[in-house]
């Protein structure tokens, strides 16, 4: 069985990335400290919202999908898709991050 990250230190971890280059950052929901799943929203004033939900290839690979399509999303449309989410997994981290580009603080394969 392979040994994962746990929850709260990837989030601490990727706070603390988002600090460093001086990108806004916010944990909007603290799901569970150990095996809690995790939603990303990237938020920009300009081209609107980009949701990515965390998940595991075939392989065990981390990579994060784009939950609600390629196409950033008005604001309102994200936090309905993400309190569907809380609604269905109340162990969700949903962590704000106020950046147009996902690759900045993302070093995972985005699909």
């Amino acid at each position: 069985m392979e040994t994962r990250l746990k929850s709260a230190i990837w989030i601490n971890a990727l706070i603390r990335r988002c600090d460093l280059a001086a990108i806004p950052v916010a944990v909007l929901a603290r799901g569970d400290d150990d095996a809690g799943a995790i939603l990303l929203k990237f938020s920009c004033r300009d081209t609107g919202c980009l949701v990515l939900s965390q998940a595991r290839g075939r392989d065990g690979e981390l990579f994060w999908m784009k939950a609600m399509g390629s196409a950033a999303v008005a604001e309102a449309e994200a936090n309905a898709y993400i309190e569907r989410q809380r609604q269905r997994d109340p162990d969700l981290w949903v962590v704000e991050i106020e950046h147009a580009s996902a690759e900045t603080v993302i070093d995972a394969r985005i699909a």
